[in-house]
This record gives C-alpha cells, sequence and structure tokens, in this order.
C-alpha cells in the first residue's frame, strides 16, 4: 500500500515539475560537465529529447518518456557502458 502511495505522489510531483520545467529558459550551453552537446540536442525540450532516444534505441513511443527518473538515468548509464564497451572492440 505505501508503495503504491509513494508511486503517486511520485507521479503528481513529476507532472508538476514537467510543467515548471517547460517555462523555464534553459541556458543553450555548448557543453554539460565537460561534455560537448551538439547544437541540435541543445534546442530540444524535454519530450523532444525523450523522442530522440526512443526513436535511437528502438524503443516504444513515450516509454522513456513516462519512465521513472531513476530507471533514465540507470538506462543512460548501461548504454553509456555499451557503447563505451563497443567502442573499445
Amino acid at each position: 500500500m505505501i508503495q503504491w502511495l509513494i508511486r503517486g505522489l511520485i507521479q503528481i510531483m513529476g507532472h508538476v515539475y514537467v510543467v515548471l520545467d517547460a517555462m523555464l529558459i534553459h541556458p543553450d550551453t555548448p557543453e554539460i560537465l565537460g561534455i560537448p552537446i551538439d547544437p541540435d540536442f541543445q534546442v530540444m525540450d524535454r519530450r523532444e529529447l525523450c523522442n530522440h532516444i526512443e526513436n535511437r534505441f528502438g524503443l516504444d513511443h513515450d516509454s522513456f518518456w513516462f519512465e521513472q527518473s531513476t530507471s533514465k538515468i540507470r538506462l543512460g548509464c548501461q548504454l553509456a557502458r555499451n557503447l563505451r564497451k563497443e567502442a573499445e572492440k
């Protein structure tokens, strides 16, 4: 029961976050944490970035968008590891 309540609250807070984030002016920084960011990614909004990941990796439409934040980060870490391993071959 408590897990259901926690998940529900996180979903509500997530929707509020997305609405507020859409109103925020994000800087067009050419790099994040020292990693260069391509110009096309710099101008994409949150939804477009999620759609790009879904398209790039063959995920179902809106599957990444609706995934929990920690799961998105975990998936990103795994994809980065896979790409690094592939590049080392």
